[in-house]
């Protein structure tokens, strides 16, 4: 029976909230965005922050904006190739430009990465067959996901200690 009535009180405040979010004025659009942390997010002790303790050796990326990312308090612009905590200007500017020749440093370097989280920018596209060859013929797995999603997912798979790479396209690219 108390459950029932709980159910009644925060239904009859639906309409309140409703109402009040109505009426705050909508925030302005930034270009920088901060990127939420998952950790504490669906953690169920909301004051134990984990993504913040991650050591001084390993990268976390903060903050992206149409033109680049946030990565342990430097802003770095344009697209970036990260492999093994090291952070590397990327040649390709579009989604188009993104080639087997142009992600060639997976064929050399060793340890392979488990998995390679590729940002395209806005919006995701499909990743042309050969690419695909490449990047499997390499050992890695692919993730091809939109930059801001990418640059949250490789800071919980690098915190987890896993052996990830991640190739970004600045959040602003939409072709």
């Amino acid at each position: 029976m108390a459950m029932g009535g709980g159910r009644q009180k925060i239904a009859s405040m639906v309409p309140h909230l409703v109402k009040t979010l109505r009426k705050q004025p909508l925030s302005p659009t930034t270009t920088n965005h901060t990127l939420p942390s998952l950790r504490r997010t669906f953690s169920l002790y909301d004051q134990i922050n984990l993504i913040d303790t991650v050591p001084d050796d390993q990268l976390r990326f903060q903050g992206y904006s149409d033109t680049g990312f946030t990565i342990n308090g430097t802003i770095y612009e344009g697209s970036l190739l990260i492999v093994e905590n090291k952070i590397m200007t990327w040649a390709p500017k579009k989604f188009s430009d993104i080639t087997p020749q142009s992600l060639s440093i997976f064929q050399v370097v060793r340890p392979v990465p488990e998995i390679l989280i590729l940002g395209c920018g806005r919006n995701i596209f499909p990743v042309d067959p050969e690419l695909r060859r490449f990047i499997r013929s390499t050992g890695m797995k692919l993730e091809a996901v939109d930059s801001r999603n990418a640059s949250s997912t490789y800071n919980i798979l690098n915190e987890e200690g896993r052996h990830v790479a991640a190739a970004l396209l600045p959040y602003g690219v939409e072709s």
